[in-house]
C-alpha cells in the first residue's frame, strides 16, 4: 500500500457520486486520480489531497487511478472536511477509515422497512446472474428487446468494486432505459437503493422497486489469481443461491470467448465452469447461445465436462444479432462485438431467456 501527498491540478469531469482530477504528486509525477465526494468530499484545483496510489503502482487494469482518501483543501478552509448529515444507521464499508452510514431498505427507519419485513419470496422473478459487470447492458438491452415494458432492476454486489459511481455503464444504462432501478448489496454502496444483503436486495427488487427482471452483477473490476476458486467468478454462483433462496427464477450467463488469449478463458473461462458446476448448489437456467458448429462443439464439452447439465437446465437460443443497446458502446477486455462475438451473444442469451421468463411468470 502507498498513500502520497498531491495536488488537485484539474477537475477533468464530473458526474453525480465521482471527479476525475489532474493531480500533481510530491515525488514529482502526474497522474489521474478519483474521488468520491460522498466520502471525501468534492475537489477544486488547488486541493491539498492525500492519494492511495496502490493500483496504479501494481499496474492493475480496471480504473488506472490513483484515488483520494483525504482532502485538505485550499488556504484558510473549515477543519471540517465533510459534513453530510446521517442518512440511515447501517455503515457500509464498516470499521475503515471511510466507512459511510447509508439508510439501507431494510432499516427500521427506512419507508420500505415493513415491506421487507413482511416479504419472503420474490414470486418466481427472473434473475439474471452474471459474471462480469460488462455483461450489464446487454442483458438489459435483451430484456428490453423481448418486451420495452419490462422493469429491470440491477444489483450491484461487493466482490469487485464498492462504490456504484466508479461505473460509467450503470449510469448509462439508466440513461437509455435500460435499467430502471438499481440497489447496491453487502458493503457496495450508491445505488437508487441500499441493500444489507443480496438476499433482501432481490426481495427489494421485487416488492419495491416492481421489477420484473433482476440483473445480479459485480462492479468494474475483478480479481483473478488462475486457481479454481480464488477469483470474482465465484460471485457468480453465490448469485444463483441466493437468488433460489428468496424464490427467484436464477438464469445463468455463461462468459464465453474465442479471443481471449489466455487457455483458462477460452471457450467457457473457468470462472463460469467452476460458479456453475461447484458453486451454484441451487438449479438455474442456463442460456446457450447459437454459435458456429466449431464453437459450439466447444463450449458443449467443456460445460458437460465441468458437470454443469447435472445440476442446471440449459435454455439454447438461436443465433441473433446483438440487441440494441441504445448508443452505449459495449465492450469487454477492451474487445468489442467484431472482436470477440461469443462473449457478447452468451450475454444477450441470458437477457433473451430472462425475457421470455418474466413474460410467462417464471415458467419455462
Amino acid at each position: 500500500m502507498r498513500l502520497i501527498w498531491g495536488t488537485v491540478a484539474e477537475v477533468r469531469d464530473e458526474r453525480e457520486g465521482f471527479q476525475r482530477l489532474t493531480v500533481a504528486l510530491d515525488d514529482g509525477t502526474e497522474g489521474a486520480a478519483g474521488n468520491y465526494p460522498g466520502l471525501t468530499g468534492r475537489c477544486v484545483a488547488g486541493d491539498r489531497v492525500l492519494l492511495n496510489t496502490t493500483a496504479v503502482g501494481l499496474a492493475l487494469g480496471t480504473g488506472g487511478l490513483h484515488f483520494v482518501t483525504a482532502r485538505v483543501g485550499t488556504a484558510g478552509a473549515s477543519g471540517i472536511g465533510l459534513d453530510d448529515p446521517p442518512a440511515g444507521h447501517i455503515l457500509k464499508m464498516r470499521y475503515t477509515p471511510v466507512q459511510r452510514d447509508v439508510l439501507c431498505i431494510e432499516s427500521q427507519e427506512s419507508p420500505q422497512h415493513d415491506i421487507l419485513a413482511a416479504a419472503y419470496d420474490a414470486g418466481g422473478m427472473p434473475v439474471v446472474c452474471c459474471g462480469l459487470h460488462s455483461q450489464l447492458p446487454l442483458v438489459a438491452a435483451a430484456i428490453k428487446e423481448v418486451d420495452p415494458g419490462l422493469r429491470v432492476a440491477y444489483l450491484m454486489t461487493d466482490a469487485a468494486s464498492l462504490p456504484m459511481a466508479l461505473s460509467e455503464l450503470v449510469p448509462a444504462c439508466v440513461d437509455a432505459g435500460l435499467v430502471d432501478a438499481t440497489i447496491t448489496c453487502g458493503q457496495a454502496f450508491g445505488g437508487d437503493m441500499e441493500a444489507v444483503t443480496l438476499h433482501s436486495g432481490i426481495i427489494a427488487a421485487r416488492h419495491v422497486a416492481g421489477a420484473d427482471v433482476a440483473i445480479v452483477a459485480i462492479g468494474p473490476g475483478i480479481v483473478g489469481t488462475a486457481t479454481p476458486f480464488g477469483h470474482g467468478g465465484v460471485a457468480q454462483g453465490e448469485a444463483v443461491n441466493a437468488a433460489a433462496a428468496v424464490g427467484g427464477t436464477p438464469v445463468a450467463a455463461l462468459r464465453l470467448s474465442f479471443a481471449d488469449a489466455r487457455p483458462r478463458h477460452r471457450g467457457v473461462s473457468h470462472h463460469s465452469l467452476i460458479a456453475l458446476g461447484r458453486v451454484a448448489l441451487a438449479p438455474a437456467r442456463v442460456a446457450v447461445p447459437g454459435l458456429p458448429p466449431q464453437q459450439a462443439a466447444v463450449v458443449e464439452s467443456q460445460l458437460a465436462d465441468a458437470g454443469v447439465w447435472s445440476r442446471h437446465v440449459r435454455c439454447d437460443t438461436p443465433p441473433s444479432p446483438i440487441p440494441d443497446t441504445r448508443g452505449i458502446r459495449v465492450r469487454t477486455m477492451g474487445r468489442g462485438p467484431q472482436d470477440d462475438p461469443a462473449f457478447f451473444a452468451a450475454a444477450a442469451a441470458a437477457g433473451t431467456t430472462a425475457g421470455g421468463l418474466a413474460q410467462t411468470g417464471g415458467v419455462a
